[in-house]
């Protein structure tokens, strides 16, 4: 029997209420499964939805609509201790590595909280032992115990975000735009260290970015999102070799190539007119306004999200069998290696 995946969310929407009257809807309908030992990126221009859906499924702001299920329990059915179990083997790293950190905090405090909350150190020597294997384990010093936080740079701030995520052994890990914040040179040190740690500790991760060769490198399969929607979804392979919507390919086009030959002849992709507003977003495909392809039935029908591909799924009628009736997604998809 096949063991469901370590993820699944369902129909997932986070809408938030701005007045009375209006209503953004950060995140509408998303269908997602993370297979256990997998990493997931999400992509998609800013105000798409990545990071709100990464704080849904963390709990962090209260879905609207929807259900997610963590190693095949609904969280909903969950009661307060199994819940409290479940947030420890769920953790998240954060885009601000100094927003994130207590300033009034030390390094040991700061890691060992985690461990303080969920009371899985006997005593104070084996938090400190503990403390100091994480900071190994993230490439730092054990010697910055009683560092405070604007003593480090952004790099080794992240690396003790990372360090305290770690702290409870869990089994999934949301990286919410983790390398943003940081500096080009040290953005490809993090990703590598994220990548190891996955590796050795056999990790579920989803990887939220806006920088696509990170998120092709540190993923095996990736999810594009625009205003609220998923609107494709394979592995990191398919993506690059064979994007299938349009607005993927849009964002792949845009990504700068080191052959200057080569990226002098390409052609690029510009999406004319301007990012929608998801309190007012178009009828049926949301992506109609913006894109080259659009035909009349954009206007009139929402694309179902479909396996156009062995594994490829996209949200888009131009791979509908027929335009406006494609079949929808009938199960979640499967995790095939990048």
């Amino acid at each position: 029997m096949e063991s469901p995946p370590l993820l699944k969310i369902s129909h997932l929407k986070k809408y938030f209420e701005i007045e009375r009257t209006q209503i953004l809807k950060a995140v509408d309908d998303i269908n997602l499964s993370i297979s256990s030992g997998e990493t997931l990126g999400i992509v998609g221009e800013s105000g798409c939805g990545k990071s709100t859906l990464g704080r849904t499924i963390m709990g962090l702001y209260q879905k609207t609509e929807g259900s997610i299920a963590f190693n095949g329990v609904d969280i909903d059915k969950m009661n307060t201790s199994e819940r409290f179990q479940m947030h420890r083997r769920m953790q998240m790293i954060f885009q601000d590595p100094y927003a994130s950190l207590n300033p009034r905090s030390t390094v040991l405090e700061l890691i060992a909280e985690p461990m303080d909350v969920h009371k899985t150190c006997k005593n104070n020597k084996e938090r400190r032992a503990r403390v100091e294997r994480l900071l190994e384990e993230v490439g730092l010093n054990r010697g910055f115990l009683n560092r405070y936080p604007h003593e480090f740079s952004g790099g080794q701030r992240q690396r003790i975000g990372i360090a305290r995520a770690l702290a409870l052994d869990p089994d999934f890990i949301i990286a919410d735009e983790p390398i943003s914040a940081l500096d080009v040179s040290v953005q490809a040190q993090v990703v590598d260290l994220l990548k190891r740690l996955q590796k050795e500790k056999g990790l579920t991760m989803m990887f939220i970015a806006h920088d696509l060769s990170m998120v092709k490198y540190i993923s095996s399969r990736i999810g594009v999102m625009y205003l609220g929607h998923l609107v494709e979804l394979t592995t990191s392979r398919n993506l690059y070799e064979k994007p299938l919507h349009p607005y993927t390919q849009a964002l792949l086009s845009a990504i700068p190539i080191p052959d200057p030959d080569i990226e002098e002849k390409r052609e690029r992709i510009i999406l004319k007119g301007e990012l929608p507003s998801p309190i007012n977003p178009p009828t049926g495909c949301v992506f109609r306004t913006r894109c080259p392809f659009v035909m009349a039935i954009c206007a009139k029908e929402r694309p179902n999200f479909v396996e156009v591909e062995d594994g490829h799924f996209a949200a888009c009628h131009l791979h509908s069998d027929k335009p406006g009736l494609a079949r929808p997604l009938a199960k979640a998809p499967s995790h095939e290696p990048g």
